[in-house]
């Protein structure tokens, strides 16, 4: 049976990538899809052929936030902030074209409000680690690792609570935009994820730390790893028999400011004897950057043909390019850069399949990690065995299995 979904998606590449993903899928199975975004997402949302509607409202901002980063501006800016206007489009477009269901970016509060008041069913999903805490595992944002000892449980413990009350401190900006929906309030921010029918995690549960156990609600549906619009065809550059170790060097796809470590892994690679490719993306310009002659500068490639070429990895840790490397077996230097990258690094570190570096490591510090990850062979080994669950989960589509069961027993109720 075909059913009509609407996406709310937030349009940074590192969402919207994965949206379209999931939307593919659908379409794939028959269903008509179509999204809910900001303006420039048009562009990619009409060439891969799916129906585009725009956020009309301007959000309310607080001052909560004022001058800080990370996780509290985001609260301000993407969650709460413009949970009501979210929410009266949202609400208006499922008014406008009949809808079956609500697939929603879980960081788009709003759009959650107004499948609740629409009385249609709703999945949220998160395109990184989970935003809801999970029981017993670090919460985004608090750079700790998976527990190993009672203290360490109190430590996570903490984390949560503490993750949790400044949340907490954004609910009658949350509550208001609910009022303004007929819905009642909430008492904690949190019980929003708990409202939805589905929470889907798009990554691999053999890559994430473990939960002590999952809500009912939630979901491991593997990565949605998507082909950038942008992303140019690409010749190696290499002999093809060198012999010598191959690093893809990739990191954010928009600026964070990542010039200067671009240039010193660059150097680095040289220094270490291998040879590189390194895509810069959108966001910075090939010319403005010094290339030895073993290391070739790209504006973009295609990263899945790059990474059958290579040894290994070298990335800000988003976990879209953590997935796509370790779906091809190659371990990774993960160098953080904010957002929830560091999160992802220490994952990457957890499992074995990489090294964590600062993202002003000096050169002969990146070299080492590269020859280390390149010759130490439990790194590679590590990747390999994190391929198979991850290709395994990709093949799964269980993102589409996951939406028609919601719209199934919605319609049973």
């Amino acid at each position: 049976m075909s059913y009509n979904i609407l996406i709310a998606a937030w349009g940074g590449p590192g969402h919207l990538g994965p949206m379209l993903t999931a939307a593919c899928q659908l379409r794939q199975h028959g269903h008509n899809v179509r999204f809910i975004s900001r303006a420039d997402a048009r562009t990619d949302v009409a060439s891969a052929g799916f129906g585009f509607a725009t956020w009309q409202r301007t959000p309310s901002i607080s001052a909560i936030a004022r001058g800080q980063d990370g996780l509290p501006y985001a609260y301000d800016h993407l969650l709460f902030g413009p949970a009501a206007a979210r929410a009266a489009d949202t609400r208006e477009e499922i008014a406008r074209t009949p809808t079956d269901a609500l697939l929603s970016d879980s960081a788009l509060f709003g759009s959650t409000l107004a499948a609740e008041a629409a009385g249609i069913p709703c999945a949220l999903l998160s395109p990184t680690i989970s935003l809801r805490p999970l029981p017993g595992a670090p919460p985004l944002g608090s750079f700790l690792p998976a527990p190993r000892t009672t203290e360490d449980r109190s430590i996570v413990e903490a984390a949560t609570v503490q993750f949790t009350a400044v949340m907490n401190k954004w609910l009658p900006m949350l509550n208001d935009a609910r009022a303004r929906q007929g819905l009642a309030p909430l008492d904690c921010a949190l019980q929003l994820f708990d409202r939805a029918e589905r929470l889907l995690l798009a990554m691999s549960a053999a890559f994430d730390f473990a939960a002590d156990y999952l809500p009912k609600n939630v979901r491991y549906i593997g990565p949605l790893l998507d082909s950038a619009s942008w992303s140019k065809p690409w010749v190696a550059p290499w002999p093809a028999r060198s012999g010598r170790p191959r690093v893809l060097v990739s990191f954010s796809t928009t600026n964070q400011g990542q010039a200067g470590a671009l240039q010193r892994v660059v150097n680095a690679v040289a220094q270490a004897g291998m040879d590189g490719v390194a895509t810069v993306g959108p966001a910075l310009d090939t010319a403005t950057f010094d290339a030895p002659k073993n290391v070739t500068l790209l504006p973009s490639a295609p990263h899945d043909a790059v990474m059958k070429e290579v040894s290994l990895v070298v990335a800000h840790a988003g976990h879209g390019t953590v997935s796509r490397a370790l779906r091809h077996g190659r371990p990774l230097l993960a160098m953080p850069m904010g957002r929830d990258q560091n999160d992802v690094a220490l994952r990457v570190e957890a499992h074995g399949a990489g090294l964590i570096l600062p993202a002003g490591a000096s050169e002969t510090e990146i070299a080492g990690a590269l020859w280390r990850l390149a010759n130490e062979p439990q790194f590679g080994l590590a990747a390999r065995r994190l391929a198979e669950a991850i290709t395994f989960d990709i093949t799964q589509e269980r993102l589409v299995s996951e939406m028609e069961a919601i719209v199934s027993a919605y319609r049973r109720e």
